[in-house]
Parts: structure tokens; C-alpha cells; sequence
């Protein structure tokens, strides 16, 4: 079937019935002599009470018109038919992020009415679902439209808040200037990148749910605390319980005020692995459900060899860190706490914080400015208030790495050793001076700096864990160099379900549940993982928009071409005109009416 590029030309059709009303109005009575007068009375007669609209006539003037109407209106709509083997790419980037879960069915509903529209007057369409999120595969790349619901009523949505801009360049390179590219959201923008066309789906809807997690022990007990908000502007009441292997409590009634946010809490079960807050459900499910597990950090041990100077020291680190515990001896130990002997110059194996131990009489206070080199160990610490007594100094190798800087002494530097056959890498936190002889142990930074260096080592160590995630969180523990780490995903009473393999750049899950990750037959991470992103929880922005308008002309244009015939329709509209004039023009040739005689 044709299309019609200009419409508006339809609207000459309305000349149809001006013509037929012309030729209504304009008949004119026919003229007949006649010998006598006595007819006349009889005439006037007839022609009063007669009607004012006689019947239609044909005639060929009127059907050349008719014609010519028919064939004007034609060539002024411009019909133009569509190419052989013409093609339309489109491009439907679609908005990964999790709230679209909950209007997938009608995001699906509303691509499928809008494939003609794209599709235009092409014979064939090329069509591309890809994600928001970078580095996603396509969802789809084919023709067949069936084939393309299905891959998207298949797929989930589960990311947080992504900026489509960089889907939306990768949408435009594949189809080009010519194609279209569509942006599928539940969140209109005000301004699409890369002349995309928006297509909203959203709505406002209400939602409450969990927005995270915290634990604390109380008199020996492990307590859970969790927040509840209310995202919309009307009060809702909701019921939580708790579940596990073991059962499920009895549900609990709460009430949030508009917007709103509470905290619950109760007792971690004792001997229970795997725990499940659980709230009332409403549209959007990801938050509400918190699994959780009872954290667990990797056991740090401690071994102090330094003199009874540094005892206080020792304890007061072991009180900072948590799941630290003294060790007995210096190969068993995770760090130690050393001094340098000046007499023997080795510092001990293995990862420690050597202090510098200076038994002769002590020298003045360092003067100069103290600097910090940019470094996790040093950021923002402010170490200006720092007193330093000259010391013996620690013999210092150019690979080490300067943490402080008093003047031209460094106070604090980094020495890593690499890893052996025999021996893993190791790190020696070095202080260059007597800690007897400074401020240091009063300085919060001093305290942080070690804190933290403790925490690297612990990173570091190849040891089981427990910990409470977030969707999407990146994932970073320690693992032997074989065998592979396997992820394995369990249920409430610990059983996997399945399992796959785990890079070292690898992330938690994006559906809320419990996992553990295994190297060989050691679990090196048991966690439980829940949805927490309170911006993609708030429907609030959510609306309908529509700009995928009707295709433009230089679409229309490119898929179709001009009426091959169009040459031929002038040619007729010109020869009927002439036939209609021909017909009405008035004739010299005509008789004269002849006068009545009496």
C-alpha cells in the first residue's frame, strides 16, 4: 500500500461535493416554443408547486470533474511506495537499573506497540536491546520481534542507579545517523543524549523497605539492628519476621509516617547460620527481605617482642582490633610488634611494626617541618603536633617507601619484601625513632596509622570470613594461587543451590541471598547479601512519557520512493479539464428560443 507523504492533500477531496453542489444549483430550465398562450398558466402552475432541487443529472462534465478532483487531491497527497530490501536499525537501550522490575510487563507491552511505528515504511527492521550498564551483553541483536520479547520479558533488571549516556554512544555508532535509538526507562529526563527517543513507562507507586544492617554485642548477646523507611507520603503499616532453619517468629506490626524511617531489632538466633528479616510484601520485593549472617572477621594473632616499654602498646592494640588474639610465638603470628637492635641490624621475617629502641642518652628535638606522602596509610592524618628526640636511625634500602618526613629524616616508612618459594610477601611497617622518646603514643594518628596497617595485613591473609553485603558490592578476599574460587549460592538452611566460578575482581550477587565462596574444600567468605539502594527503592519520580513521535520525512523519504506514474496523473487531471470545458462552454451554433406568437 502506498503512504502518503504530505496528508493535507487528502483535503482537496473536499472539491467532490463542491462540484455536485455546483451542479445541483446551477440547472437551468429547458426552453421549448410553443404556438399558444393557453400553456403558460399550466406552466406556472407546475413551476410553483414543484421542488427547488431537481435529481442528479449525469452528465460528462460533471464525471470530469469528479475525475479531476479525484486525481488533484492524489498528486497533492504525494504517495510514495516502499523500496525493496529497505532496512530500519533501531536501537532500545533499556534501563537496567532495579526499580524497572517492577513496570517490565509494561515496558514490554509498550516496545511491542511502538516496533511498527519504529519499523516506519522499511521492509525489513533490524532490532538491538542492549543495557544501561556498561559492559553488560546485548540482551538481543536480530529481526524477529518475537524473538526480541522474549530475551526481554527474560531479562532482570537488578543495578543500581546507572547514567545511560555511555549505552546511548555505543546505540548511536550501531545504527547510525539514519537509524533510531530508543531510551526504555520508568524515569523520564529532561534531555535524551544522542537524539535518542524516550519512552517512560513508570509510575509513582508506594514502597517500604529495608535500607540496611548494623550488629552489636549486648552483655555477650549478638544483636541485630535494621531501617525501615517509608518512601512515600502516606502512612504505611507493614509486619516483619524473622526466619531461619530452625522457623519463623511470630509476625511483628510496625507504622511508618510519610517518609519516614525506623530501626528494629532482635537477638541474632544462637546456633543459626543463615538468617531472614522478611517484611510485607509490596510491588517492589528487592528490599524487602534483609538476609543476614552473624560477621565474622579473619582472626588477626598478635606477638609482641619488644621490651616491657612497649607492653602497653601491645595491649591497647589488641583492644582495637577486633578478632585479635596474642600469639605465643613469631612464626605463628599474623604481625609483630619488634624493636631494632642497633648491634643487629636484621629486622625479623615475617609482617611486624618495628620501633626504633635507643638506650643511650637522648638527643634534642627534631626541628623542621613534618610532611605526609600521599599514601592509604596517611590519608588525612594530621601528624603537625608530632615530637621526635634525635635517635639512633633504622638502616634504610632505596626500595623502601617514606611515609613521614621530618626535614630530611624520615620518621615513617613502608618495606615490602616480595614473595619467595618458601615464603609469602611480607610488610614491615618501620618508625624511626624511639616512641619512648616522642608524643607519638598520644597522637590519634599514630594510633590510626597502626590501625590501619593491622587491617592490611588481615586483607591480605588467605583466612575464612563472614561478612553482610550489598547488592553489586565488589568483592576483594585473599586466595592461594590454586585451586579456582568457586561461588556458591545457599539456601535459608545452608544448602547450594548452585555454583560458578569467581575472578578476583568478582562482586556480589544482584538478587538478595546467602553465598559462600570456596577455594578447594575451604570456605574462604560466607555472607549474606541484601538490597540497600534507597535511590532505586523511591518511586517517587517515577512517570509516563512518550516522545517516539512518527517517523520524519527523511526516514519516510529514505524507505519509499515517488509514484512512478505521477507524470501520467497530470496528464489525465490536464485531458479531463479539457473535456469538462469542452462540454460546458457555450456553442454559437446554439438555436434561438423563438418568441411566443399570438
Amino acid at each position: 500500500m502506498p503512504v502518503f507523504a504530505n496528508p493535507l492533500g487528502l483535503l482537496a477531496l473536499l472539491g467532490i461535493p463542491a462540484v455536485l453542489a455546483i451542479h445541483f444549483l446551477q440547472r437551468k430550465a429547458v426552453e421549448l416554443p410553443v404556438s399558444t398562450l393557453f400553456l403558460l398558466e399550466r406552466t406556472q402552475r407546475d413551476a410553483a408547486s414543484g421542488r427547488r432541487f431537481d435529481r442528479l443529472i449525469p452528465s460528462i462534465p460533471l464525471w470530469m470533474q469528479l475525475l479531476a478532483v479525484l486525481l488533484l487531491a492524489w498528486f497533492l497527497a504525494e504517495p510514495r511506495y516502499q523500496k525493496s530490501g529497505s532496512v530500519q536499525r533501531v536501537a532500545v537501550v533499556v534501563d537496567s537499573s532495579a526499580s524497572m522490575q517492577v513496570f517490565k510487563t509494561e515496558a514490554v507491552a509498550r516496545l511491542t506497540q511502538a516496533i511498527p511505528g519504529l519499523q516506519g515504511e522499511a521492509e525489513q527492521l533490524e532490532i538491538t536491546l542492549l543495557e544501561s550498564a556498561p559492559r553488560r551483553p546485548r540482551i538481543y541483536a536480530g529481526s524477529s520481534v518475537v524473538e526480541m520479547i522474549a530475551a526481554l520479558t527474560a531479562w532482570q533488571p537488578r543495578e543500581g542507579l546507572v547514567d545511560p549516556t555511555s549505552a546511548l554512544r555505543l546505540a548511536r555508532s550501531l545504527v547510525s545517523r539514519e537509524g533510531t535509538v530508543v531510551y526504555l526507562t520508568d524515569t523520564p529526563q529532561d534531555a535524551v543524549p544522542f537524539d535518542a527517543k524516550l519512552l517512560a513507562v513508570g509510575e509513582a507507586i508506594e514502597n517500604v523497605g529495608f535500607t540496611g544492617v548494623s550488629f552489636s554485642n549486648v552483655e555477650g548477646t549478638l544483636v541485630w539492628r535494621a531501617m525501615v523507611r517509608n518512601y512515600s507520603d502516606k502512612p504505611a503499616s507493614r509486619s516483619w519476621s524473622l526466619q531461619s532453619s530452625a522457623g519463623n517468629t511470630e509476625p511483628r506490626p510496625v507504622t511508618i509516617e510519610p517518609g519516614g524511617l525506623i530501626t528494629i531489632q532482635a537477638a541474632f538466633p544462637k546456633n543459626a547460620k543463615n538468617v531472614r528479616a522478611v517484611l510485607t510484601a509490596d510491588r517492589f520485593t528487592l528490599d524487602d527481605t534483609l538476609p543476614m549472617v552473624a560477621p565474622a572477621p579473619k582472626p588477626l594473632k598478635l606477638f609482641t617482642a619488644t621490651s616491657q616499654a612497649f607492653g602497653d602498646l601491645s595491649a591497647k592494640l589488641l583492644r582495637a582490633l577486633d578478632s585479635a588474639e596474642p600469639s605465643q610465638d613469631a612464626a605463628s603470628a599474623d604481625l609483630s610488634l619488634v624493636t631494632y637492635d642497633p648491634l643487629d641490624p636484621q629486622l625479623p621475617p615475617g609482617n611486624s611494626v618495628v620501633f626504633v629502641e635507643d638506650s643511650t642518652q637522648s638527643g634534642a628535638y627534631l626541628k623542621g617541618g613534618i610532611v605526609a606522602e600521599p599514601h592509604p596509610l596517611m590519608d588525612g592524618l594530621n601528624w603537625q603536633s608530632l615530637l621526635v628526640r634525635e635517635t639512633l636511625e633504622l638502616q634504610r634500602l632505596p626500595s623502601d617507601e617514606v611515609l613521614l618526613w621530618q626535614a630530611k629524616r624520615p620518621l615513617i616508612f613502608l618495606r615490602r619484601t616480595a614473595a619467595t618459594e618458601t615464603a609469602p610477601p611480607t610488610q614491615q611497617l618501620c618508625f624511626n625513632f624511639d616512641l619512648r622518646l616522642s608524643n607519638a603514643a598520644n597522637q590519634p594518628a599514630f594510633i590510626v596509622c597502626l590501625h590501619r596497617f593491622a587491617e592490611s595485613i588481615r586483607e591480605a591473609k588467605v583466612a575464612p570470613q563472614s561478612l553482610n553485603l550489598e547488592t553489586g558490592q565488589p568483592i576483594e578476599i585473599a586466595t592461594a594461587p590454586q585451586p579456582p574460587v568457586k561461588s556458591e549460592a545457599l539456601d535459608l538452611s545452608g544448602k547450594p543451590m548452585n555454583s560458578a566460578d569467581f575472578g578476583q575482581s568478582g562482586a556480589a550477587p544482584l538478587t538478595p541471598g546467602f553465598l559462600t565462596l570456596r577455594q578447594g574444600e575451604a570456605a574462604l567468605l560466607t555472607s549474606a547479601v541484601y538490597f540497600a539502594d534507597t535511590r532505586e527503592a523511591d518511586f517517587s519520580a517515577c512517570s509516563t512519557t512518550d516522545t517516539l513521535g512518527t517517523a520524519s520525512a527523511a526516514v519516510l523519504e529514505r524507505h519509499t520512493q515517488p509514484d512512478p506514474w505521477w507524470r501520467v496523473w497530470i496528464l489525465l487531471l490536464l485531458a479531463f479539464l479539457l473535456v469538462a470545458w469542452k462540454y460546458t462552454a457555450p456553442s454559437d451554433a446554439a438555436p434561438r428560443a423563438m418568441e411566443p406568437t399570438r
